[in-house]
């Protein structure tokens, strides 16, 4: 179901499915809650399922200026206010949803139980990858989200795999391509100035799965398995036949591991 929800600034536009213990999923850059729908299909028979739209994407509230990894996490812990949820979630992030999720482990601890890292990163833009961001945050106001598209999508999915990826590489060019340029631009500013998550990552106590994708080239397996080897109660599990969005391209795998996760 899904349901506007006003959190003062802006309203976020947010599918709410199932009941049971409640799993919040957060979407990469610059995408929107539509990437969990095989997850949210599967979870919401025995979980209440909360994936938003984060501010400026889907059907959210348009964003201007930066978007901050902060001001996501924030987001997501008045969510959860919005909508009564008081007990401690389960928090799964793909991506920019990582950074997010690392943003929520500073600040709102309290209200988590279990994370889930899909094809995330832990690491910080280097000079280069900041000057990249700043200057396609330029260029996508300039020019629109074609660029972003163009630029993003061979990187996103594991190359070749014929028919299914380019459905899937259809779906997610006609989500970057209903962004507006400014929201894309906010939250790519807000990713330059993202924090280095590595010293967080011993501190993390509560039960963590990390997944990724064997052919991810974005957060490639080896970067993720240090991140796994660095959180003390971390799961490690490499997902076959997908690139960054794992989710999406072999979502049977992604929900095994965790409902493997889930259950103990």
């Amino acid at each position: 179901m899904m349901k506007q929800v006003p959190l003062g600034d802006v309203t976020l536009n947010v599918q709410d499915s199932g009941s049971g213990p409640v799993i919040l999923f957060v979407h990469g850059f610059p995408l929107d809650h539509t990437m969990w729908q095989h997850q949210v299909a599967e979870f919401s028979r025995d979980h209440r399922c909360i994936a938003p739209d984060l501010r400026g994407f889907g059907q959210s509230g348009v964003t201007n200026g930066v978007a901050t990894m902060e001001q996501f996490a924030d987001d997501l812990a008045a969510l959860l206010d919005a909508l009564h949820i008081t007990e401690p979630i389960t928090l799964c992030g793909l991506s920019m949803g990582g950074c997010i999720a690392f943003q929520f482990v500073l600040r709102h601890v309290a209200r988590l139980k279990r994370l889930i890292l899909c094809d995330a990163r832990a690491a910080n833009d280097s000079p280069e990858g900041v000057t990249n961001r700043l200057k396609l945050a330029e260029e996508v106001l300039r020019t629109g989200p074609k660029i972003v598209a163009d630029t993003m999508l061979p990187r996103l999915l594991m190359p070749a795999r014929g028919l299914p990826a380019e459905h899937i590489a259809d779906e997610l060019r006609q989500v970057i391509l209903a962004t507006p340029p400014t929201s894309i631009a906010a939250a790519a500013r807000g990713l330059a100035q993202r924090i280095d998550a590595r010293s967080l990552l011993p501190t993390i106590q509560v039960p963590t799965l990390v997944i990724v994708g064997d052919h991810d080239l974005i957060s490639p397996p080896a970067e993720m398995s240090e991140i796994a080897a660095a959180i003390p109660h971390a799961e490690f599990v490499v997902i076959s036949n997908s690139g960054h969005m794992a989710p999406m391209e072999n979502h049977a795998e992604v929900n095994a591991a965790i409902r493997r996760f889930h259950s103990h």
